[in-house]
């Protein structure tokens, strides 16, 4: 069987240009690849380190700590419905009995009406059976019936009056719309978060307090704070003092500040202040190397070329100095720039 020469020539051009299409896209691939930036992420980060060094704290000490709310609560909704209409956003000060949220009430209105009139209904048949039964006749007990009636009915409807009081969400205390949970339209139920209130006309801050001088306060002690926000040194006064130590042999105590002109706000450092009889001296590093809270303070320690997330004890400070307790030692090599980009065991260059 011969085969037409124009067949095997349209052949052998369709196999040419399906070989070059494939050609070309592997090595438009291989350009794109070229040209897209894949990060190392075995690559080291460039740190600054410093090692912990002695400091003498004296005159005055200093313990720092962070400030919270005085008030921070989930605000529930304590009926069931849709909500029509929601008056605060985000950011919002609201004061103590403002309306957030209106859930709909149409159905218990109608349910109140319609147990009003059957009040007004058992009320006529009362004085009916009342003048019957004074006149012999009727018997008492079918009055003393009727009166149980109402009294039953106006217990109902009172139970319904307090599911329409709860379907207008107020509220408890003054504060900012911290987080808004809900919005129009949502159909929530009884106990449902709706927003979160915060309070910070008053802010607490917590100290952790080292055993050697928890004695040095007292409940109700008035107590000197300085922050770096602040233009002047605060007055506070201590609310709590915790009657058991950490694992560190730290106190909690917590000092209450009035903060009426909002110049603080809950999440920054505060310092609580008294003076000293005597001075202590230990390891301390800078504040800046800090990650974290204070409640778990870390820091990251240069360790075999590896950065280490390691936790410790913090006491004293003194400006932008940090008493070391417990969990570093004098040569660790503590990352003062560059934490934002670590995580624990990545590798890591000390700058020179």
């Amino acid at each position: 069987m011969k085969i037409n020469k124009s067949i095997l020539t349209g052949i052998g051009i369709a196999l040419f240009l399906i070989a070059f299409i494939v050609v070309k896209l592997m090595s438009n691939k291989k350009s794109v690849e070229e040209k897209i930036y894949i990060p190392n992420i075995d690559a080291p980060v460039l740190v600054e380190v410093v090692s912990p060094t002695m400091h003498t704290f004296e005159d005055e000490f200093s313990y720092l700590g962070t400030f919270e709310p005085f008030r921070q609560n989930l605000i529930g909704a304590e009926g069931n419905g849709r909500v029509i209409s929601m008056n605060v956003s985000e950011g919002d000060q609201v004061g103590q009995g403002s309306v957030i949220a209106k859930l709909d009430d149409e159905m218990i209105k109608l349910q109140i009406e319609n147990l009003e009139v059957s009040i007004e209904g058992q009320e006529k048949d009362d004085d009916r059976y009342t003048t019957l039964s004074n006149q012999n006749a009727a018997p008492a007990v079918q009055a003393e019936k009727a009166k149980l009636g109402i009294k039953a009915a106006k217990i109902q409807k009172k139970q319904l009056e307090k599911q329409l009081r709860a379907t207008v969400i107020k509220a408890p205390f003054a504060g900012v719309i911290t987080k808004k949970l809900i919005d129009l339209g949502s159909v929530i139920g009884a106990g449902s978060p709706v927003v979160e209130i915060t309070d910070i006309s008053k802010l607490k801050l917590t100290v952790n307090i080292p055993e050697r001088d928890i004695q040095k306060f007292k409940l109700n002690q008035a107590i000197s704070i300085s922050s770096d926000q602040a233009t002047s040194t605060l007055s506070g006064k201590i609310s709590n003092i915790s009657v058991q130590a950490d694992k560190s042999h730290n106190f909690k105590v917590q000092i209450t500040v009035n903060n009426a002109n909002k110049a603080l706000r809950a999440g920054m450092y505060g310092s609580a202040v008294i003076q000293s009889d005597y001075s202590v001296a230990n390891l301390s590093i800078p504040r800046k190397a800090i990650v974290g809270s204070l409640k778990n303070p870390q820091v990251y320690v240069v360790r075999d070329g590896k950065a280490k997330l390691v936790s410790f004890a913090i006491g004293l400070s003194e400006g932008d100095v940090i008493e070391v307790r417990s969990g570093l030692r004098a040569g660790d090599k503590i990352v003062v720039r560059g934490q934002i980009n670590l995580r624990d065991n990545k590798n890591v260059k000390i700058a020179q």
